[in-house]
């Protein structure tokens, strides 16, 4: 069903699966990483940020294996090969599918250095576009939280077919104001941007997610978009096929 009129102030967008097609993101953005890994961390795996993911993607193999989980072998008995082993892990936390912040550190790297020589451009619905423009107009605040690091949330809406949407956007969030499936995650984002949780939407293609939005006092609608992932419990949520459907009056 279309929501309702809402009294907020401010939106808060998930990507995969609602600004973004879920197919770009798994048959584009994360082979793109998968490819071209090994090369990025051979010329920059002394970057400073990238030796903090390394180090990062070390402590969480540790506690992998201490966890019983047979990841790959980290191996540190020679730069070359320490490096081919962190590819090995980074491999295999793709194929998990993990929500990791270093992970996903580097392949917002790996992303950027694909928009800048020109081998990636992002893709957003349609309706994408005139919304943002609409609710910018209107004085509506839009954010985005996603568990890509926020430096990728950037680049995807920077390098749009339909253009640079990012000024349109006031704010991004990533696994470092807290997982998305836990309710603190959405009061430190409400505390961050200044605004009373029930002021704020947030929309999403996850049904666990707006539970977590929800336990915050947030509102929270479900994005129905073409192949987005089956969801439980969606009876609990009005629910939105385009950002257009949503009507927003303060």
């Amino acid at each position: 069903m279309v929501p309702t009129t809402l009294n907020i102030a401010a939106l808060l967008l998930d990507i995969e699966g609602t600004t973004t097609p879920i197919d770009f993101v798994y048959k584009v953005l994360f082979p793109f990483a998968r490819d071209h890994v090994a090369d990025f961390l051979a010329v920059h795996s002394s970057d400073d940020d990238v030796q903090d993911a390394i180090k990062a993607l070390v402590s969480e193999h540790d506690g992998d294996v201490s966890r019983g989980l047979n990841p790959p072998v980290l191996d540190s008995r020679s730069i070359d090969l320490s490096l081919a082993s962190i590819v090995r892990y980074f491999h295999w936390l793709m194929d998990q599918d993990r929500k990791s912040t270093p992970l996903k550190s580097l392949q917002g790297r790996i992303w950027e250095e694909g928009y800048r020589i020109g081998e990636l451009h992002s893709l957003v619905f349609e309706d994408v576009p005139a919304a943002f423009a609409s609710w910018h107009t209107s004085g509506k605040r839009i954010y985005i939280y996603s568990s890509g690091s926020v430096l990728a949330q950037k680049l995807l809406f920077a390098n749009t077919e339909a253009g640079d949407l990012t000024r349109f956007i006031e704010g991004y969030f990533d696994t470092n104001i807290g997982r998305k499936m836990e309710r603190q995650s959405y009061e430190r984002i409400a505390a961050a941007i200044g605004l009373d949780p029930s002021r704020v939407v947030f929309v999403s293609d996850v049904t666990a997610e707006l539970d977590a939005a929800i336990g915050a006092d947030m509102r929270a609608i479900l994005c129905i978009r073409p192949g987005n992932r089956p969801q439980q419990n969606t009876e609990r949520y009005p629910t939105a096929g385009s950002l257009s459907d949503l009507t927003l009056d303060a």
